[in-house]
């Protein structure tokens, strides 16, 4: 069998010089041309952000210590006033939120409660910032009681109309001087000493808006400040007071300090304490003192809820007479601040603000939220930042703890209601008011607590165990009061049935 003719190789044909061996080259420097070029964009991209995050501010136009319009405030800061805006929305939360319905209303009982007292026939669920100067010049309870210029304190950006009228009556300065200046702390004392004595009807025409960023916020830096005077001069005496107060550090480091110069909020304490006084500016308790009717906050003793009831009794101060008990009763306000400084959020170094104003971003830009809202009605950005848990079992967990403080307060509401019952039948059956005394020490008592709570606007939660023990202490002392009122109806028994029987022979003879 023939052999098939050998192949001569070198009639093969070969591949031209260095075309295969470049290829991979070309292919490599081409996807490391691209992956250059996507590297570089992607830098220009975050160096873009980087630059968009540091732009905070638009400066449009000049504020300063006169400017309490929000609108002009927003061209600067649109995406803050954006949130303030929207305090206006109406969202009702189990036990709250912001809509405006009537207490007395929805639970007639108050009326007893309040019985003598304006709230006994206007009684309003808060509602949200924007609308707190026009909800207090609309309430029946300046237009039916002769209410004084104090009550502004806390509904308006009224910082300008403070210092102006502190000018019109002596004090040094103009009214652009910087807040913290000696001059303008003059003229904000000043101010606010005539304006809390004008009548309210008088002292509302003062101001335009209600509480605006300048009342937080320097307009110069931007940084957090408090401004309210009633503030200002009740951190400073609680800071005098031996009350521990941890989760503010800045007053105890004051304390161990030589105490040379008073306690000085706005320089002294740190920016996450700052995040809560902002907001203990209003959310507080206090009253009107003395003739001239000037706003104070009775933190002499401490926050506890105690201590303030002592330094209303040291006073001999009373917010009104019971219409048909006779007692001498006291009105809580809106102690959130006070309550807050006594639970587990305030001890971990948890902020007003990071629960009711928690930051969010917007495109590349980290702000705080300025719609300010109850956190049940942002779960997600308010709570979840430290809770790793579900929004429906964090929302579970704090409708609990209102769900029980509520069926407190209702026990608290008829043990109190049962002992005015019993102070009147008392009274009817011929106790002077030295026998009532007791009875009606113990309502005032009982009533407070009860009110303390029902006038905190968290329904238990800012410090679950802290309303729990003064809704006991609510019943316990209504329920020492009836016992006592029934035994003063049994000795005074007797007497009726004597005197009963003296009239009725005085009548057949």
């Amino acid at each position: 069998m023939p052999k098939a003719p050998p192949v001569d190789r070198a009639d093969s044909p070969t591949p031209a010089p260095g075309k295969s061996s470049k290829l991979p080259y070309l292919v490599a420097l081409l996807l490391a041309g691209v992956v250059t070029v996507l590297v570089f964009a992607l830098m220009g991209n975050i160096a873009k952000h980087k630059r968009e995050a540091e732009q905070v501010v638009f400066k449009i136009v000049d504020v300063d210590e006169t400017t309490t319009d929000p609108a002009e405030w927003g061209k600067n800061f649109p995406r803050q006033y954006d949130g303030y805006k929207r305090t206006v929305d109406t969202e009702r939360t189990r036990w709250g939120g912001s809509e405006s319905y009537q207490h007395v209303d929805e639970d007639p009982d108050w009326r007893t409660l309040f019985a003598g007292y304006a709230f006994s026939f206007d009684y309003r669920e808060d509602r949200g910032h924007a609308y707190m100067l026009n909800d207090q010049r609309e309430t029946e309870r300046v237009h039916k009681v002769k209410q004084p210029g104090a009550c502004l304190h806390c509904h308006a950006s009224d910082i300008p109309a403070y210092r102006k009228a502190g000018i019109e009556n002596g004090a040094p300065g103009k009214l652009t001087d910087p807040f913290n200046s000696a001059d303008a702390r003059e003229q904000l004392q000043k101010g606010f000493e005539v304006v809390c004595a004008m009548p309210y009807l008088e002292a509302t025409e003062l101001v335009e808006h209600p509480v605006s960023c300048m009342d937080c916020h320097d307009p110069e830096t931007m940084h957090l400040r408090v401004t309210r005077p009633g503030f200002l001069n009740g951190i400073r005496v609680l800071a005098e007071s031996s009350d521990p107060v941890p989760h503010l550090p800045s007053i105890e480091r004051w304390r161990k300090g030589d105490r040379k110069e008073p306690y000085e909020p706005n320089t002294m304490a740190t920016r996450q304490e700052m995040r809560s006084f902002a907001c203990g500016q209003c959310h507080v308790e206090y009253y009107f003192k003395g003739e001239g009717k000037l706003l104070t906050y009775p933190w002499h003793n401490g926050l506890k809820m105690e201590q303030l009831e002592k330094y209303y009794d040291d006073e001999g101060f009373k917010d009104w007479t019971h219409k048909t008990a006779g007692s001498p009763m006291l009105k809580a306000q809106h102690p959130e601040f006070e309550m807050w400084s006594q639970g587990i959020h305030a001890r971990a170094g948890v902020s007003c603000s990071d629960c009711h104003m928690p930051y969010k971003r917007e495109g590349a830009i980290k702000v705080s939220d300025h719609h300010i809202r109850s956190p049940l009605l942002n779960t997600a950005r308010a709570c979840q930042v430290c809770h790793n848990v579900t929004e429906s079992e964090i929302k579970a967990r704090a409708e609990t703890i209102q769900d029980r403080t509520r069926a407190l307060m209702v026990r608290g509401q008829k043990a109190t209601l049962d002992l005015i019952d019993g102070i009147v039948k008392a009274k009817d059956a011929g106790a002077t008011d030295d026998q009532l005394a007791p009875l009606r020490d113990f309502h005032r008592k009982a009533e407070w607590r009860l009110d303390y709570i029902a006038a905190e606007n968290s329904m238990g939660f800012h410090a679950d165990q802290e309303a729990a023990r003064i809704l006991g202490e609510a019943i316990d002392y209504a329920r020492q009061g009836q016992v006592k009122a029934v035994q003063l109806l049994g000795a005074l028994a007797p007497k009726a049935q004597v005197s009963e029987a003296s009239h009725v022979s005085q009548a057949g003879g």
